[in-house]
């Protein structure tokens, strides 16, 4: 097991992407994988090998934002857990040995019907889905019964367990009541939401694994009632799985990664440079800037870009430039040329406007993206594509009418590709979405599937139109407006949507669909918009209800939420507070950045992540500004606590924008500083970008900029420019934490 995930980090290192997969041999190709990709492939490895192994994922952390996967496999009877392409030197040891601990919901798919010991989360006629929480932190079970308002127990209601993470209330668990209006669910000792819902009522309420056995649900509740409440999030206490490693193991170990790293180096070595790109523009005559960023973005899938613009005929290459500015960037890493091929020579619209984005696009939602336009086109009559561009609805009903929906068919809802959809006649409620835009689009209609909140679009008489394949009318929904006002608070001047806030349709069964305002697309989860980019001022909603959810993370991982209902009307406007909830007593999280972000150590000439050099748990980042006042008052003010930051023992990382700054300093000027310091040179002020976006500062000029962060990427704290007393606040804050 240690040997196979060893060769698997010689293939593939962590890097985030979008929700899409890519699959094992893609992963390879690319050298690239974000944790479930990274699983994917760790487990095909160990299978293919003869290890049975399968991948366990937390749906969400409950002490902080995201979420995780890896592989537990099988050997001398007992399942034993480790880090996908990160190897260590002993089994059941990982970065995540801590997190998981703290974890409160862990899941495994074992394919086939399974009547094994553990929890069984879901059984589908493809897989059973069961809880493995109990291998990794301490558990308790919980029976929730739902009742009506006259206390009769309701059977078939949905329960939902939801954990707070990324500012929403996401849902982990989905159970059904038995016929006494009971369900249970075994999770890690802190706090959930708990939604159950039925024939339009629902209701909800906090509750606490190892401190509560019973619970009681009402459902006394539907939408278009207006209610705030507050509510006090726990997370599971610290703690950490035991794994006992020797310094002797380690080192050795560490020896084995760089050597691993050298092998993958050398075929990441292979792909396209910036020089080969830019003389491949000049033989193209095409946009050398964009040429570079496609080639060097598709890695080890450069033949087939590089085909792509070669076999390009010259009157249309700027319109495949445009193509693959519309993929995704891994649609860039595992795309075949062929493909490509078919959505550029088949793609005509008489909207020039909406044609790049909604028409030659090919991408839809999280599909593997196919050459599908070219079939559509020779399959469907030409007669009946042109009644069907001037009048789309037909489209519409056609799909309604050629398409059975059975869910069921496809539990793990993986979409099924458009043509498939087309020979097949039946798909799940989503496969249908992309068949019916993938379509129109083959047929010159712009189509989508809106991004916030996910309604079928076409866009026909100068409008988008709502599509809903279970009216026997089309009707756009109509929309009003609703603000939301907001006192900033000292940490968090402009909240951000995904961070500290976000807002969820309450639908007419009484479920939730979060609106998705998301900022970027290619990251795993990203930070969104802002409060005064999207309720400052009026922002435009389908009429309907809805919750607010705010929530301040806590330094120990805790969270202040605040929810609040409230109702939008048609052509009104609806007005409400934002409110971020304060604590005088605990340290919040204030900002964000990325704990993999790289810089040079002044003793070597390779980059290194941060997170390599601190290692787990919290640490100090600096931005020097060498021979500045303010950055040698602060250095005084460290060196004075010296000893207190060495007790402490996490690292501190000082970095220069320049190689000149370096030169310019003198670590000596400030007498004994902290002996767990780090220098470095931030290679194109890419740290120093990122800190001043993530804290919110105005700009990366006034230095000395410190924050400390920890292993997900929270900050905790920042200070920017002249300040006195530093190295007191640094450590105030770190007694908290």
């Amino acid at each position: 097991m240690l040997e196979v995930n060893h060769w698997c980090h010689e293939k593939v290192i962590y890097t985030p992407s979008d929700s899409r997969t890519s699959s094992p041999l893609a992963s390879v190709r690319t050298a690239y994988g974000r944790c479930g990709e990274e699983s994917t492939f760790t487990t095909a490895a160990l299978r293919a090998v003869g290890i049975p192994a399968r991948q366990v994922y937390t749906p969400r952390w409950a002490h902080t934002d995201d979420n995780h996967a890896w592989v537990e496999a099988w050997v001398n009877g007992k399942w034993y857990f480790l880090g996908a392409c990160e190897p260590e030197p002993i089994l059941n040891l990982g970065w995540f040995n801590g997190p998981a601990y703290r974890g409160m919901l862990m899941h495994t798919r074992v394919f086939g019907h399974y009547e094994g010991p553990e929890e069984v989360m879901q059984v589908t006629p493809a897989y059973t889905e069961i809880n493995v929480i109990d291998n990794y932190a301490p558990t308790a079970k919980v029976v929730v019964t739902v009742v009506d308002t006259e206390g009769k127990p309701v059977s078939n209601a949905a329960v939902e367990f939801k954990l707070y993470n990324y500012a929403e209330f996401n849902t982990v668990a989905r159970k059904t009541t038995d016929t006494e209006g009971r369900a249970f669910l075994s999770a890690g000792k802190g706090d959930m939401l708990a939604w159950a819902s039925k024939d339009g009522r629902f209701g909800f309420r906090k509750i606490s694994f190892g401190k509560e056995e019973q619970v009681q649900l009402v459902l006394d509740k539907k939408p278009g009632e207006t209610e705030t409440l507050e509510l006090d999030i726990v997370p599971p206490v610290e703690g950490a799985i035991p794994a006992n490693v020797t310094e002797e193991q380690k080192a050795e170990n560490a020896k084995r990664l760089l050597e691993e790293d050298v092998i993958r180096n050398a075929y990441v070595a292979t792909f396209y440079t910036s020089e080969k790109a830019e003389a491949l523009a000049r033989e193209l005559q095409i946009d050398p800037g964009k040429t570079v960023k496609f080639l060097l973005g598709s890695r080890g899938n450069w033949k087939e870009i590089a085909d792509f613009l070669r076999e390009t005929p010259a009157e249309e290459r700027a319109k495949a430039l445009d193509l693959l500015e519309v993929i995704s960037a891994k649609d860039l890493r595992d795309t075949p040329a062929a493909v490509l091929r078919d959505h550029l020579e088949n793609s005509h619209s008489e909207n020039k406007e909406l044609f790049t984005e909604y028409v030659l696009n090919p991408r839809v939602a999280n599909e593997l993206i196919t050459g599908y336009k070219g079939f559509f086109q020779q399959a469907v009559d030409t007669a009946w594509a042109a009644q069907v561009k001037a009048d789309p609805i037909l489209l519409v009903d056609w799909v309604k009418k050629n398409s059975m929906i059975a869910n069921g068919l496809n539990p793990q809802n993986i979409p099924i590709m458009p043509m498939g959809v087309w020979k097949g006649r039946v798909a799940d409620e989503q496969s249908r979405a992309i068949f019916f835009v993938s379509l129109a689009r083959s047929l010159g209609i712009p189509a989508r599937i809106e991004p916030v909140a996910r309604k079928i679009q076409f866009y026909h008489v100068d409008k988008w139109v709502d599509v809903d394949f279970d009216t026997v009318r089309q009707v756009t929904v109509k929309q009003g407006n609703v603000v939301a006002s907001y006192r900033p608070i000292k940490a968090i001047e402009n909240p951000k949507y995904y961070s500290h806030f976000t807002l969820a349709k309450v639908r007419e069964d009484g479920t939730l669909q979060t609106l998705n305002f998301r900022g970027n697309e290619n990251v795993d989860m990203g930070l969104g918009n802002t409060w005064a980019g999207l309720l400052k001022q009026p922002l435009s909603l389908d009429e309907g209800n809805y919750m607010l959810v705010t929530g301040t993370r806590l330094a120990n991982g805790g969270v202040l939420a605040r929810i609040t209902f409230f109702p939008v009307e048609a052509g009104k406007t609806t007005r409400t507070e934002l409110v971020m909830r304060e604590s005088a007593d605990e340290v919040q999280v204030i900002g964000s950045m990325d704990a993999e972000a790289k810089f040079r150590p002044i003793d070597k000439d390779e980059e290194t992540s941060v997170l390599s050099t601190t290692g787990r748990g919290y640490f100090i980042i600096g931005i020097l500004g060498a021979r500045q006042e303010p950055t040698n008052h602060a250095m005084r003010d460290i060196a004075q606590l010296a000893e207190d930051f060495n007790q402490w023992g996490r690292s501190m990382v000082l970095l220069f924008n320049n190689e000149q700054g370096w030169k310019n300093f003198d670590a000596a000027e400030f007498g004994s500083l902290p002996q767990t310091i780090t220098y470095g040179i931030d290679t194109d002020r890419k740290i120093t970008e990122m800190l001043v976006k993530g804290a919110n500062l105005p700009n990366g000029n006034a230095l000395p900029i410190f924050v400390i962060a920890d292993t997900f990427g929270r900050i905790v704290f920042v200070s920017q420019g002249y300040t006195i007393g530093l190295g007191e606040q640094l450590m105030k804050v770190i007694h908290k934490l």
